[in-house]
Parts: structure tokens; C-alpha cells; sequence
């Protein structure tokens, strides 16, 4: 059980439950600078690459929502991209004029559904190709420069008026994805400062990752600055948040080597380490 002081008093953290009067927040900040056009070794840029995950991500927020009596809004969720336009929603269409919307509200507009092919397990050893229905709320972007300290700021205020609406809430988390350095000045101080936003049971959660073009050295959820490369890379992990334990467990899990010193930071981050980054960066607590 963890505890936090603020402004003279003290507080369990990380344990509200999460239910339709009390929901949690989600913000994805999503770099779409020009580098993001680089191709994975995958062969699609990493635009494209991100842009499935934050959209399969959004279809398991919406799966883990769904009742018998249809999808409940246990979660805000919220878009911002950042690119050579400057700062952007990441939704569009009936949902572009807030950044802030309920889950129920994501579910019943996508901007399309497309039919894919997927490869997964027969059940007898081997694989098979199956259609499957993707939808698609979030569009691949490339373009220009790095606006990260802005992207950021935009973060903190969607962070404050939320928190202010959901005092007695679990902590709203931002996941942030990036694959360059900053041109709009240095992020970090902003990144403090968004993560000192709370409700009473604990501060905002803040996820790193760097999205790496190539197969190099990857490192997950470090404890520390002294096996990272270069000087970039520590102030992303000083950016991000230490891990909660309930996310510490769900990590190890999944075959993370992590502890309580570890913190929401993935480096050269390639397919498996991405799907990682969101499938733990979203484990909140209970729903109920």
C-alpha cells in the first residue's frame, strides 16, 4: 500500500476503483513529425505502426468496457498529435472539437471499419489467416518538426480541468510516443509538472517510448539512467513515472523483468516492446 503527501496531506494512491460515477482517463500523445516516416522492419512506417496499435488499443479499452447492458464509461480518453501542423486532436469528425471524450462516445464512431487479415493459432500447431473487422479511429500522420514541449503542455491542462471534475478518481495516465528530440525547447520541466497533476488517490501517471526504425539494443521499464545511451534517452526516463505495483506485478506477468524502482520507459521499442507499452500503460485498477 502506498501513500502521498500534497499540499500538507497524505493519501493512499493507485487503488480507487474505477466505475461509471468514477472513471479514469487515458491521453496518447503521438509524435507525427516527418521522422516518423521511417519504415520498421516491418515495412510500414512508424506512423502507420502506431497508428494500429493506439487503434487496437482503443477496441480492447472499449472490449474491456462492454457489459450486458452495453459499453460503460469506466475510461476518458483522449488523442493529442504533434507534428509539423503544431498540436492536433487525434480524433476527428464529431469528436475533434474536445480532446476528452467517454468510451462509450469513441465506440459508436469510428471513422471507418476495414476488413483485415490476421494470422493466429488453429488450435492443432498451426496458423491460419482470419478476416477480422479493424476499426479505425486514429490516421497515421508524418510530417515536419518535433513540437514536444507543446504537445506536452496541452497534456497538463486536459490533466488538470479532469482531475479537478474527478477529485476521488484513480489518476489519469498519458502515453506518449516518440521517436526524436524535441524542437520546441526542453520537455522535461513540463513533463514534472504534468506529473504532479492528482486526485486524491495518487498523481498522473506518465509512459515513454521511443519508437525505434531498427532492431538495436532494446531496453524495458529500466530502474535506472546507467544503461541508457545517451543523454536523450535519460530524459525520457526521467520524464516517465515510477511503475505503481499493481503495474509492476501485471509487467512481470508478462515476462518483464521489472521492481518497484522501474518506471513507464521503453527504449528501440520494435512491435512486441509497443503492444507491451499500451497493453500495461492501460491496466488501471478494478472496473466495476
Amino acid at each position: 500500500m502506498e501513500s502521498l503527501k500534497s499540499n500538507g496531506y497524505t493519501y493512499i494512491t493507485y487503488e480507487a476503483e474505477i466505475s461509471r460515477r468514477s472513471p479514469t482517463a487515458f491521453i496518447f500523445i503521438v509524435d507525427q513529425s516527418g521522422s516518423m516516416l521511417d519504415k520498421m522492419s516491418s515495412g510500414k512506417t512508424k506512423a502507420e505502426f502506431v497508428a494500429d496499435i493506439l487503434n487496437r488499443t482503443l477496441s480492447d479499452l472499449i472490449v474491456r468496457c462492454r457489459k450486458s447492458d452495453g459499453v460503460r464509461d469506466f475510461f476518458d480518453v483522449g488523442v493529442i498529435g504533434y507534428g509539423g501542423g503544431g498540436i492536433s486532436n487525434g480524433f476527428s469528425g464529431q469528436h475533434s472539437s474536445q480532446i476528452m471524450h467517454p468510451i462509450s462516445a469513441i465506440e459508436q464512431s469510428p471513422i471507418r471499419v476495414e476488413d483485415r487479415k490476421r494470422k493466429m493459432d488453429d488450435g492443432a500447431g498451426g496458423i491460419i489467416e482470419a478476416n477480422i473487422k479493424f476499426a479505425v479511429w486514429f490516421e497515421a500522420e508524418a510530417s515536419g518538426g518535433t513540437p514536444m514541449r507543446a504537445a506536452l503542455t496541452r497534456a497538463a491542462e486536459e490533466l488538470v480541468a479532469w482531475c479537478d471534475a474527478h477529485p476521488d478518481s484513480y489518476p489519469p495516465t498519458v502515453l506518449h510516443v516518440t521517436d526524436g528530440e524535441s524542437t520546441d525547447g526542453d520537455p522535461e520541466e513540463i513533463a514534472s509538472y504534468l506529473r504532479q497533476v492528482h486526485t486524491n488517490d495518487g498523481e498522473a501517471l506518465m509512459f515513454n517510448l521511443h519508437v525505434s526504425a531498427f532492431a538495436t539494443e532494446k531496453i524495458s521499464f529500466p530502474a535506472g539512467e546507467s544503461t541508457l545511451p545517451d543523454a536523450y534517452a535519460k530524459q525520457l526516463f526521467r520524464m516517465s513515472s515510477q511503475l505503481p505495483a499493481h503495474l509492476v506485478q501485471y509487467a512481470q506477468e508478462k515476462g518483464h523483468n521489472v521492481g518497484i524502482e522501474s518506471r513507464g520507459f521503453i527504449l528501440n521499442a520494435e512491435a512486441p516492446e509497443i503492444v507491451d507499452f499500451f497493453d500495461i500503460g492501460t491496466r488501471a485498477s478494478q472496473l466495476r
